[in-house]
């Protein structure tokens, strides 16, 4: 597959960018109108109220307007100015107040003083701001008016899911969530490659596996989802979710829980081959919705594609995770990678050796170079390694890591064999 231009994506991520959303609101739902402009997606709702395993869908948030007015008259803050200054879920308010009860309600970073905190407050009613902490120390003393103008009434939570069918009911899970206001590389890296890789995807003309990617509000989101279907969520064999792919930290994988999936492997194999610098982490319990499809009631094998990672990058969930701080050059690479995990998915598979005793002459099929010799190239060295291992229990992926190849030549060495009759699907 062609590469996609870093333009095409930091491009989606600037429309994604200056977006109020939340868990729930019209918010989310411009962010899937978005989407359903580069990807296929089908909405789905679920009411408010609704019970989804343990949690319940609160009420549906929406925002008017949010500001605080100083004693000279004059706006000091207005969520107009950055979707961030406002508590996500604050709840309605309308207070004339002195500083000192004021300041409870305002959220700063004392360690990085002109940027603004990322706060919510989904299931605990209340409300606040955030501000930079050079604005909270300027604040003068006196009489502080409050406006938050939104409501919390019953409505819908809402997701948006494209479903490619394949050959085989066994699905491929890419997810990426779609709740956080302003933030380019925490929400709106992972949604654009995400969107962009099912538009892709579509086009192909066949697909050995169903592929759904899923665009879900974080936490509640595919917690519904995985209320909604689970007799159908058995049917995931391979899954990631996509986030923080804008940045220049080196890739992180974080594997499923067991570690050992094929989804594991792959990124591993992907990753290593790329030349690109990396790390692969452990499951922990902690970060973005891996960790509700490994909860212990589905054990989904789901890891996580990441550049900065959850908490550990001073830019992460501030004001400073601007359209800046994600890069053309840096997306593409991500888009490159995530493709290649997903083409390699869908390429794997096992086979069998229809000449199993001894080695089948090539030369006489063309396949093999007339004069012997020690330097054997790389595709036919890789034929010589799928006959061997294709005994019906190797995967081409098996072949490629016992090789020590890369997964295109062992896959372009099987096509080969096929063609020539040399092997057959397991």
């Amino acid at each position: 597959m062609a590469d996609l231009p870093g333009e095409e994506l930091h491009a989606l991520v600037s429309r994604l960018y200056p977006i109020t959303r939340s868990i729930t609101g019209q918010g989310v739902r411009q962010t899937l109108e978005i989407l359903s402009s580069v990807a296929p997606l089908r909405i789905v709702e679920v009411p408010s109220g609704a019970e989804v395993l343990d949690w319940t869908v609160p009420p549906e948030w929406n925002l008017r307007e949010a500001w605080i007015r100083g004693p000279d008259g004059k706006r000091v803050l207005d969520v107009r100015d950055h979707g961030l200054h406002l508590v996500s879920y604050s709840v309605p308010v309308r207070a004339r107040l002195p500083l000192s009860q004021l300041r409870p309600h305002l959220h700063a970073l004392p360690g990085q003083p002109d940027a603004i905190p990322y706060r919510t407050s989904y299931y605990e009613p209340s409300w606040g701001f955030c501000l930079t902490q050079r604005q909270l120390d300027s604040l003068p003393e006196g009489e502080y008016e409050v406006c938050v103008d939104a409501s919390l009434s019953p409505g819908q939570l809402v997701w948006g899911e494209a479903v490619l069918p394949g050959e085989s009911d066994e699905e491929v899970l890419v997810s990426a969530h779609v709740c956080h206001p302003w933030l380019a590389d925490d929400n709106c890296s992972g949604m654009a490659i995400a969107a962009h890789l099912a538009r892709r995807f579509a086009a192909l003309p066949r697909r050995r596996l169903t592929m759904r990617f899923l665009f879900a509000p974080g936490t509640i989101g595919a917690i519904a989802w995985l209320a909604r279907n689970r007799e159908r969520a058995d049917r995931v064999r391979h899954g990631m979710t996509l986030t923080c792919l804008g940045d220049a930290h080196p890739f992180t994988w974080k594997r499923s829980f067991a570690g050992t999936a094929e989804i594991d492997r792959a990124a591993r194999h992907v990753l290593a081959r790329s030349g690109l610098p990396h790390q692969l982490i452990d499951f922990f319990p902690y970060g973005y919705d891996e960790r509700q499809y490994n909860s212990p009631g589905f054990r989904l094998p789901v890891g996580s594609l990441m550049r900065g990672r959850h908490g550990q990058f001073p830019e992460y969930h501030t004001s400073a995770d601007d359209l800046s701080f994600v890069s053309p050059a840096r997306l593409a690479e991500s888009f490159a990678v995530c493709s290649s995990i997903l083409e390699l998915l869908q390429a794997n598979g096992r086979y069998r050796n229809l000449h199993p005793d001894g080695e089948p002459q090539l030369g006489r099929r063309g396949l093999y170079r007339a004069l012997g010799g020690t330097d054997i190239p790389g595709l036919q060295f890789a034929m010589l390694w799928v006959l061997n291992l294709s005994d019906g229990s190797h995967s081409l992926l098996d072949v490629a890591e016992r090789a020590g190849l890369d997964f295109p030549a062992v896959r372009a060495a099987a096509d080969l064999l096929l063609q020539h009759g040399l092997l057959a699907p397991a």
